[in-house]
């Protein structure tokens, strides 16, 4: 099929290309950045910053009750399992109460942003009667309202909790990676007759099996934005023919084929449970990779320290301790892994906010440089149509009239150029040329 063509009038060309991911998420990015310059969000983010570190030092406190804990369980100290146990009381409280205020900063500040962007969609999906002009633009932009109500959501929820999650993640990393260098300390292997020393062993081995497991997740889970927009796209395809059968049912708008509607119905719901299906293989796919790392990485760490245990080089408490920061350091590393599907998601609603966006910019440039004609569809080349000739299916707008045309047009290739040039004329848009570009 043809991903590239031209509009042109007089001596101005404008092209419309199939967007790639970059131009997408900096298309958005445009849009959504404008949310960002009042103040007043910044204080929910300072206070949402604070949080984090406030959860780390806990978590960090936390991580140091647990090694006392259970050196006094080994000696069997029951005043020290008593003082640990008072002191467990104000930790779980802290962490009750942060966590809390971590739920009302980040759903005060999506709720914000998605106020703003979907204000800011509405507005130009409307303004100017760009919503009447844009079904003449060419581009993936079908269902715009269920793109400003469903995919403006997600867009704007899930950056502040992966932004968040981030930042958690590496400062957790940081700080109990250095747990692990301490507490951890060397490993002696003695095979064959040799003694081969490991400084800083888990810490090798967590960030080994991080980058393993990240790799593992990035492999099976390639198709899965692809997969997650197509069922978007499908989800609202469905909502938008119920929409219209019920819009005819209340006499709103004309149609009186009840069946052929009924059937498109029941088509686009086929069509929504088979991007379900789709989306199933390929959640169960990752869900496989997740699930392994969730019931092996807490294995792993006390297997890795139990030569240590076993000879006399570690207390109990110390064990249990070093298998904490190896889990929490194993899953800051793998941040990644753990959001997947989220950041999946995101790039999906991205990918359509973007392509709404994108599309008004394009009726914004006909309007603006008077180009009357926008290329509807195309067919490609048929089968016993000659070498070098595509005939293609073209229909024509001139928002004067509100009139379209339509066009049989064969194109011949130039030999010098790798262009395909057509005049179509005479009609109500005469002296409009489309080109296709390879």
């Amino acid at each position: 099929m043809i991903s590239r063509w031209s509009v042109q009038r007089g001596t101005e060309l404008h092209t419309y290309r199939a967007p790639d991911q970059r131009l997408l998420l900096c298309r958005f990015w445009q849009s959504a950045s404008g949310f960002w310059s009042g103040w007043g969000v910044w204080g929910v983010i300072g206070l949402l910053i604070a949080v984090v570190l406030l959860q780390l030092l806990v978590q960090y406190w936390l991580n140091f009750w647990n090694r006392d804990f259970f050196n006094a369980l080994e000696r069997k100290d029951e005043s020290a399992l008593w003082v640990q146990a008072r002191l467990f009381v104000p930790l779980a409280a802290a962490s009750l109460v942060l966590a809390l205020l971590s739920v009302w900063g980040r759903m005060t500040a999506q709720r914000n942003w998605r106020v703003w962007l979907s204000k800011h969609l509405i507005d130009y999906w409307s303004g100017n009667d760009r919503y009447r002009r844009l079904k003449f633009i060419p581009g993936r932009h079908e269902h715009p309202e269920y793109r400003i109500a469903e995919d403006a959501r997600v867009a704007t929820d899930a950056p502040i909790d992966l932004a968040l999650g981030l930042l958690a993640s590496l400062l957790n990393a940081i700080t109990f990676l250095g747990i692990l260098w301490i507490v951890g300390g060397d490993l002696v292997v003695h095979a064959f007759g040799f003694s081969l020393t490991l400084p800083g062993y888990l810490v090798i081995a967590v960030i080994g099996y991080s980058i393993l497991l990240a790799g593992m997740m990035l492999f099976v889970g390639r198709h899965l934005t692809p997969v997650i927009e197509e069922k978007n796209q499908a989800e609202a395809g469905l909502r938008s023919t119920a929409a219209h059968l019920r819009e005819v049912g209340e006499g709103t708008v004309p149609g009186n084929n009840g069946l052929q509607q009924r059937r498109d119905l029941g088509s686009a719901l086929e069509k929504v449970i088979a991007r379900w299906r789709a989306l199933c293989m390929q959640l169960m796919r990752t869900t496989v990779v997740g699930h392994v790392n969730f019931l092996f990485a807490p294995v792993l760490a006390w297997i890795l320290c139990a030569p240590k245990y076993l000879n006399g080089a570690m207390a109990l408490g110390e064990v249990v301790q070093v298998a904490a920061a190896f889990v929490t350091v194993q899953g800051a590393l793998n941040w990644f892994v753990d959001n997947y599907q989220r950041l999946a998601d995101w790039v999906s609603s991205v990918n359509r906010v973007s392509s709404l966006l994108l599309a008004l910019d394009l009726v914004d440039l006909c309007e603006a440089t008077g180009t009357s004609a926008i290329i509807m569809r195309v067919e490609q080349r048929q089968p016993l149509q000659p070498r070098g000739v595509i005939q293609h299916h073209v229909a024509l707008h001139d928002r004067d009239t509100d009139e379209r045309s339509a066009r049989r047009i064969s194109v011949h290739r130039s030999r010098k150029t790798a262009c395909h040039k057509v005049t179509i004329g005479p009609t109500r848009v005469s002296g409009v040329s489309a080109s296709k570009r390879f």
